[in-house]
């Protein structure tokens, strides 16, 4: 519950202050006084409002102890009667604080990568320790990113309030993305001995009910929901007990979960219908696709295939694009796979480029293996191997590369 509170006591601080890092140091106080108090006092009835509360006072100290010169301003925020000790005025906290907490975490001043450290840091309360040992960082790399995204925001002038003349829609999409990386972070760690990292998948599809909370009529952010519930239903069937990758394929689709299921299809239907459909839209419905089909023979190949275009003239990046090599090799033979992955490679240098080379020579690896050429698939599986930094996609390729390839 807790972690939960974090970002709405965050956002209370920072916009009565104006202070995002003093709020956030306030609030974890707060929560500490509460994880050392609750045990043994209970409970209280409104949680929040006594964490803003707590948090206020710490903020005021924090006030207190700077220059002399800011003691008029902080003799009036101690007269404030929406939060004097004890009222519930503090437990009154606009609807859109979780929002604009997440707008000013994904800051275009900000880095890609500071950006998802200090959301998840800010508003997903993960600590410090937790996002380092996510990303497969040391914790103080991690701090050192966390601070320094802090003081770029201080540089920036970044205010926790936002002028009608910002681009709204931009710093959603900014947020979209961020929840996104996270998600895919958790979906297939980049590194590490774990192929799944569910507490990363969760945290940001946490975060994303958040934000389409606060939006509910924009089509993107439930989009984007759908996609992570659809996804993230596969993930106990992803690994074996041995914690082996297992392909879609051949995942056993009972371990599916039924419910995210049901409840990520029905969000996408809805989005669909609402507006012009964006990219996580279009990934959502593939998705669902997927999870429709009751046996992976039954997929529908051609839809997904098409999507997977339509999703390309939207998005014309290279992980788009070797996915629609996959669904084009399903719906149309390997042969027409080969072929595109062979024009598209020409185009855009997808076997060599740092972002794609991996998948690229994996999706052509199996490709060939399942077209008969098996020397040229044992080398470009030995290829993906050496290029990818999870254990378990490693052991995996190899495997696939056959015991040869242990010589």
């Amino acid at each position: 519950m807790l972690r939960a509170e974090a970002p709405h006591v965050v956002g209370a601080l920072a916009r009565r202050f104006g202070r995002f890092e003093a709020a956030e140091d306030a609030a974890q106080e707060a929560l500490v006084a509460a994880s050392q108090q609750w045990p043994v006092s209970g409970i209280p009835d409104s949680p929040r409002s006594w964490l803003v509360r707590v948090g206020y006072r710490r903020m005021v100290d924090m006030i207190r102890a700077e220059a002399a010169a800011r003691r008029r301003e902080e003799e009036d925020l101690a007269r404030d009667p929406r939060l004097v000790a004890g009222g519930d005025g503090a437990a009154v906290l606009a609807a859109d604080d979780s929002l604009h907490l997440l707008l000013l975490c994904c800051h275009p001043a900000l880095s890609s990568a500071s950006q998802v450290a200090l959301t998840l840091r800010a508003v997903g309360g993960l600590t410090t320790a937790e996002i380092a040992h996510a990303y497969g960082v040391s914790e103080q790399t991690m701090g050192v990113r966390i601070s320094r995204a802090k003081q770029q925001l201080r540089k920036a002038g970044a205010r926790f309030e936002f002028a009608a003349a910002d681009d709204l829609e931009a710093r959603v999409a900014s947020v979209l993305r961020v929840l996104y990386l996270v998600f895919n972070e958790g979906y297939a760690a980049s590194a590490g001995d774990r192929l799944v990292r569910a507490d990363l998948a969760s945290e940001a599809l946490r975060l994303a009910r958040m934000l389409h909370r606060q939006v509910p009529d924009e089509p993107e952010p439930a989009g984007l929901v759908a996609l992570m519930l659809l996804v993230h239903a596969r993930h106990d069937a992803r690994t074996d007990a041995d914690g082996e990758l297992v392909l879609l394929a051949d995942q056993d689709r009972s371990r599916w979960d039924a419910r995210m299921i049901a409840e990520g299809t029905a969000l996408i239907a809805a989005a669909w219908r609402r507006g012009p459909v964006g990219p996580y839209q279009l990934q959502a419905a593939i998705a669902a696709v997927h999870a429709a089909a009751p046996t992976a023979a039954e997929t529908d190949w051609p839809q997904i295939a098409a999507l997977y275009l339509a999703l390309e003239h939207l998005e014309p990046g290279g992980p788009t694009m070797l996915a629609r090599v996959v669904a084009v090799a399903h719906a149309y033979g390997d042969g027409r796979g080969l072929a595109l992955l062979e024009e598209l490679d020409a185009q855009h240098g997808l076997l060599e480029h740092p972002l794609t080379a991996q998948r690229a020579h994996a999706i052509r690896a199996h490709l060939l293996e399942r077209s008969g050429r098996v020397e040229a698939a044992r080398d470009d599986y030995l290829t993906a191997e050496r290029l990818t930094a999870n254990d378990v996609e490693s052991r995996y390729l190899r495997r696939k590369a056959g015991p040869s390839a242990d010589v």
